[in-house]
């Protein structure tokens, strides 16, 4: 039988989700454990892959197995027994057996979250900005992306993928107590793409360049044109999206 698992990580202390030698991964940690309280090796996918530091509030998975109705039952209260405080299991749902946690997913959220003073209580969960931004300025950049379909401007460079192309469907920015969370949606997303996407529109924030510079920067393909990528710290994955039909 097929299944997804959602999770939530903080990302502080792993070196992104996708196992690596010599170096502690989120999908690693789950792999383990599901291997040991299952009794049988177990090897997942999951829905993307975030970056050191990066954290998800949402991150879903799939793996085959074979279990009994009353481990499967149980399987949510026994990951969170047996795991650390930095990963919390959501649910564990039977899905369709050609379900995939990466390909039918129709679309995924980020938020980025910057405060404007230090607080050693989010130390490792915003961007410090000491000097705040114009929102309403990086709000008017921010729709010029519902425009464009290309974002290499936005990519990692040297990047092994097929096409730059993606469908961002929301994006804005919202003001909070002490700072600005900015959310996100996509079908897909570019390597380093959200935080590059947010350095720019920083840049348009703090007055550095004009609002309309974004479409020049995204039609250049030019990923030297665009902002800096701001810190991992500050991102969240935070929902996945499948059609009904994947679930049993």
């Amino acid at each position: 039988m097929r299944y997804f698992l959602s999770l939530a990580y903080n990302g502080t202390p792993f070196h992104g989700w996708q196992r690596q030698p010599n170096a502690s991964s989120v999908q690693e940690t789950l792999e383990e454990a599901l291997s040991t309280l299952l009794g049988q090796p177990i090897a997942i996918m999951g829905a993307g892959r975030t970056d050191t530091g990066v954290h998800a509030k949402q991150m879903v998975t799939h793996f085959d197995v074979d279990i009994d109705t009353e481990t499967e039952k149980n399987l949510v209260h026994m990951l969170n027994r047996y795991l650390n405080e930095n990963i919390v299991i959501h649910s564990f749902h039977p899905v369709k057996e050609e379900a995939h946690a990466r390909f039918d997913a129709t679309h995924r959220t980020y938020e980025y979250h910057i405060a404007f003073q230090k607080n050693p209580f989010k130390h490792n969960a915003h961007h410090i900005l000491h000097t705040p931004p114009d929102i309403a300025l990086m709000n008017e950049a921010a729709n010029y992306l519902l425009q464009q379909s290309d974002f290499k401007a936005f990519s990692k460079t040297h990047t092994d993928v097929k096409t730059f192309l993606c469908d961002i469907s929301f994006a804005h920015w919202v003001s909070t107590e002490d700072g600005a969370i900015f959310t996100i949606t996509a079908n897909r997303f570019l390597r380093n793409m959200v935080r590059a996407i947010v350095g720019t529109l920083l840049d348009v924030g703090t007055k550095k360049i004009a609002v309309d510079e974004i479409n020049r920067i995204i039609e250049s393909r030019d990923r030297g044109q665009a902002g800096f990528s701001v810190p991992a710290c500050g991102l969240y994955l935070t929902e996945i999206n499948y059609p009904s039909e994947v679930y049993l």
